[in-house]
């Protein structure tokens, strides 16, 4: 089916212009419905288990999809990617490396997109007319997002899907962008919702099910889904460089915070659920978060795929309650 699988957003600009179907393999894995069971495949296979099992159930569901293709991020995304594209080769699957410069530079980002180019066959002309097409339905996820913290006619679960399939657009992006027109609809339709606490959710999309509904049931709402908005590119920019230049989630913490503390303010929002997964590095960074934020900050751990357990249901109530308080 000439698919491509990533392991974390890339400019996919290249892969619609090389007439890939993009598979973000996070997304594979999550949301097959069998999470746990392709975790436990990977240990099975000699994963240990103290390995984030985002590596873990990519690993498992490239094996089981059929994918013969992928481009891994080898810097500015896991630290364990590496190794990850040396056991898939083993597996006969075609890696192709992509990496975001640390520093930002103009120069070595252009260097990476063209190399990416150069690996599917295209050049800047058909990749930058793939760039307008993908732009034009990143505006309306922008659309999407503007209803959730403006106009409150969307869930916080709802904005989460439809920003966290903007890597990848569903792999269809015609079918994608039916489906937001449809929904965009629908919501207009709705009546506010009348959260009593507006949140922030910043980390990496969560692994486990039921956060979104559990938040709502209890008068909170998230309007401000961090790293799920910087999939879909919201800053409106032509220039395909400095779009990815502008994505602040492969770049360091103190790029993304600027970002972040704008959100905060601009959504006035009352509290911020900092999710970290285990085994990631990005876990040492949540020292540097509660430092720089002002606001109320709940940092939830997650490990493998699963419903959201009494322990963390139980510190997310207590949290609500001193942010409401506070209101």
């Amino acid at each position: 089916m000439n698919r491509t699988g990533f392991t974390t957003t890339i400019p996919l600009e290249v892969l619609l212009a090389a007439d890939r179907i993009p598979v973000d393999l996070n997304n594979l894995f999550i949301t097959g419905g069998k999470g746990l069971e392709l975790v436990e495949d990977a240990e099975a296979c000699g994963f240990p288990r103290n390995t984030c099992s985002w590596i873990k159930g990519i690993y498992a569901a490239v094996m089981e999809s059929g994918i013969r293709e992928m481009v891994a991020v080898t810097e500015g995304d896991c630290s364990n990617t590496r190794a990850l594209m040396e056991v898939l080769s083993l597996g006969g699957i075609r890696v192709i490396p992509f990496a975001y410069p640390h520093d930002r530079s103009v120069v070595a980002l252009t260097e990476q997109i063209e190399r990416l180019m150069g690996a599917f066959g295209v050049g800047w002309d058909a990749v930058n007319r793939a760039g307008e097409r993908l732009e034009s339905i990143r505006e309306k996820i922008r659309e999407v997002d503007r209803l959730t913290w403006e106009e409150n006619l969307v869930s916080g679960a709802e904005n989460h899907c439809f920003q966290v399939s903007s890597s990848d657009m569903n792999s269809f992006p015609d079918r994608f962008e039916a489906e937001i027109d449809r929904f965009m609809a629908e919501a207009r339709s709705r009546e506010p919702f009348r959260d009593r606490i507006r949140l922030a959710y910043i980390g990496v999309p969560p692994i486990i099910e039921g956060l979104y509904p559990f938040l709502e049931s209890h008068g909170a709402r998230v309007v401000f889904n961090e790293t799920q908005r910087q999939f879909s590119m919201p800053y409106g920019i032509h220039d395909l460089v400095e779009r990815y230049r502008a994505y602040t989630y492969p770049y360091d913490i103190f790029f993304r915070l600027a970002d972040i503390e704008r959100e905060l303010e601009k959504r006035r929002i009352d509290g911020v659920i900092h999710y970290v997964q285990s085994f990631c590095f990005r876990q040492i960074e949540d020292m540097i978060v509660r430092r720089r934020l002002s606001l109320p900050v709940l940092t939830l751990e997650g490990d493998k795929p699963g419903p959201l357990d009494a322990r963390t249901a139980i510190r997310i109530e207590s949290f609500l309650e001193l942010v409401g308080g506070m209101k």
